[in-house]
Formats: C-alpha cells, sequence, structure tokens
C-alpha cells in the first residue's frame, strides 16, 4: 500500500489529478487508513498509468471510460477496442487539418504585415475580417 504522493510518484501524475479521476469515477475510491488518507495499490498504480497514457494520446474521459472497461473486460474484443482507437484517430486527423488551415492563414497574414511603423496592419485586418477561415479570406484582408 502506498498513499497518494508514493501513487502520484509511480503514476507520473499529480495527487490532485488522481483525486480529479477518483472523484470522476476512472479510478475506483482509494481504500482509507484510520486516520483518513487514501491509500492506494499497485492495480491503483496501474491503472493511473493507463489513464495518463490514454490521455497522453488524446482520449477523453468517456473515452478513458470506455477503455478501462475494456481493459478490465477479458471477454472484449479487438474490434470493439480498435473502433474506438480508429474514432479517435479521425478526431486527432479533423484537428490537425483545423490546426494546419490556421497555421496557413496565420502565416499568411503574417507575411502580408511589413512589420514597419506604419499604422496599417494586415493581421489586424484580417482579424477583424468576419470570416477568416482561409488563406483566401486572409488575402483579402491583406489587400485591405
Amino acid at each position: 500500500m502506498m498513499n497518494i504522493g508514493e501513487a502520484a510518484h509511480a503514476s507520473g501524475m499529480s495527487a490532485r489529478m488522481i483525486r480529479h479521476y477518483e472523484s470522476l469515477g476512472l479510478l475506483p475510491a482509494a481504500g482509507r487508513t484510520q486516520s483518513g488518507y487514501r491509500q492506494y495499490t499497485e492495480v491503483d498504480v496501474h491503472s493511473l498509468r493507463f489513464i495518463r497514457h490514454a490521455r497522453d494520446l488524446g482520449f477523453g474521459t468517456a473515452q478513458i471510460e470506455q477503455l478501462l472497461a475494456l481493459w478490465h473486460n477479458r471477454r472484449r474484443t479487438n474490434r470493439t477496442v480498435r473502433g474506438l482507437a480508429l474514432a479517435h484517430l479521425s478526431q486527432l486527423d479533423a484537428k490537425i487539418e483545423a490546426l494546419q488551415a490556421m497555421r496557413a492563414t496565420l502565416q499568411h497574414l503574417v507575411d502580408a504585415c511589413q512589420g514597419d511603423e506604419r499604422p496599417d496592419c494586415p493581421i489586424l485586418q484580417g482579424l477583424a475580417e468576419s470570416n477568416l477561415s482561409s488563406p483566401q479570406a486572409a488575402s483579402r484582408a491583406s489587400r485591405a
């Protein structure tokens, strides 16, 4: 058995996050000493590491809850786990695409800005555009 500080060190997460995951139900409520201190087992620490790795891959709380249930269910099918992972990959791809579009738009605005002493600023003008979701909109702003 170990206290929350030891469990935090062993799992690579903070005591605050351990309490948070416990409050969400991702981790069963810890046993307590007679003085009320939380006590964690190696199994708890293993679950915390699983949660941390899933978070590092960007899985959300609901997805982690599903993954934990599947991890503990020896009758699970790989198809189910793979389906969750593929759905998450699709979400990541959409986020990457959105970030690349944001980067392209911002790069275009930065390229259009002389960075000199003039008050006209294509970056600020671009941000003031009502629909600045593409490099084309940024181009219109830089010509304004």
